[in-house]
């Protein structure tokens, strides 16, 4: 009963905190024009208040190497609606997510004002759509993240890549660089429960109890770019084989999908 009542008192000590961090980042915004006069000041912006939203719902987080350099394709894994702070709160990017996102109270504002890309991955001509979008961001010398699993899991596994939203990437040569996710938590916590969001998880009462949490580790570690391929199905066969291998490194208790024993697909050429 009292660890229950530490929790929720933690609870709801760190969300007070997130609110304000969300109001005056909104302010700042709105009444800055600076901060929304291009991709990358957007993108900044998002980076400063990703920071402080972290800190405000006591998330650490540390990377095993140095973030990838300007104007690249970053392919990650996906457990959380964290993986956006955690990433954005290294290096200034640009995510791509699912048209719902749009729409969410208060977190969809914030994607909207970042420059995130949306796209219904159900309907192919939005895929391209969207696709359009992403030049500008690479151009730009700023990051684009994409999380190819189409979804977030609750971290025994990474789900295999799905390569629709590679194709720009590939016609235009862009560098992609493989990352990998991970998060722990106080022993008798669970990363699966607390920390990652998935299934027919709803966000106020999983945000509620992950703001309870004592502390929350989350670690990123980056890989080389990639090779070229010429087939964005074989690159996204690579890449999975890349970012589940740095995940299991990261988590050596996740379970590795069949798909990921065979051997990596080979590349065609370097990229540059």
């Amino acid at each position: 009963m009292a660890t229950r009542l530490i929790s929720n008192l933690r609870s709801l000590r760190r969300l007070i905190a997130l609110a304000w961090v969300l109001v005056t980042a909104a302010i700042s915004f709105i009444v800055l024009p600076t901060q929304r006069r291009s991709l990358r000041s957007r993108a900044n912006w998002l980076q400063t208040s990703c920071r402080s939203a972290l800190r405000a719902l006591g998330v650490s987080y540390t990377t095993t190497s140095q973030p990838p350099a300007t104007g690249v394709v970053i392919t990650a894994n996906h457990l959380s609606y964290l993986d956006i702070l955690v990433l954005s709160a290294m290096t200034p990017t640009v995510f791509v997510a699912k048209r719902e996102v749009r729409d969410w109270l208060v977190f969809g504002w914030f994607a909207r004002m970042a420059g995130t890309c949306f796209v219904d991955r159900e309907r192919r001509s939005d895929v391209a759509r969207v696709c359009q979008e992403f030049a500008p961001v690479v151009e730009s010398g700023l990051r684009l993240v994409l999380f190819l699993e189409g979804t977030s899991t609750n971290g025994q596994t990474v789900r295999p890549f799905k390569s629709s939203l590679l194709e720009p990437a590939i016609q235009a040569r862009w560098s992609i660089v493989p990352a990998a996710v991970s998060y722990t938590v106080p022993l008798r916590y669970s990363v699966a429960q607390d920390v990652c969001w998935w299934g027919d998880m709803t966000l106020p009462p999983h945000l509620f109890n992950l703001a309870g949490l004592p502390r929350i580790d989350a670690q990123v570690t980056w890989s080389k770019p990639m090779p070229y391929f010429n087939d964005r199905k074989i690159l996204a066969s690579a890449l999975h084989h890349q970012v589940s291998e740095m995940y299991k490194l990261l988590n050596p208790s996740a379970q590795l999908a069949p798909a990921i024993l065979q051997t990596a697909p080979s590349p065609i050429t370097s990229h540059g």
